[in-house]
């Protein structure tokens, strides 16, 4: 996974240390655990590389994925809830794609899944 790998290379000390993330987040992700961690916090790991974009670039073009994805999907909030059997409300979902409220990487990878197949 690419947060354990550069999580690797930079070491868990200095990803906690230039993340500004707890230890047990990074160790999860470090781990290969990261359903929890949030956009944001993979962002900003992955940032750690130096042949990355900054920490609200990478987030702000995962958010756009999923924006422009429901754009060509012809897919609205309540569209994509039902699609995910309600596993999100349209208005919670409304609030992570836009970065209003915590979107985890396993909330993501559900909406991302969702939209893919409908495109």
């Amino acid at each position: 996974m690419v947060l354990a790998e550069t999580i690797d290379q930079a070491g868990v000390e200095t990803a906690v240390e230039e993340t500004g993330l707890d230890r047990g987040t990074v160790e999860a992700a470090a781990n290969g655990d990261a359903a929890g961690v949030t956009v944001e916090q993979a962002a900003a790991i992955l940032a750690l590389d130096d042949d990355r974009p900054p920490a609200d670039a990478i987030e702000a073009e995962a958010r756009d994925i999923l924006l422009m994805g429901m754009s060509t999907a012809v897919l609205d909030v309540e569209a994509l809830a039902a699609g995910i059997d309600d596993a999100m409300d349209p208005r919670e979902i409304q609030q992570k794609v836009e970065g209003r409220y915590p979107l985890t990487l396993a909330e993501y990878a559900i909406l991302h899944a969702f939209i893919a197949g409908r495109q």
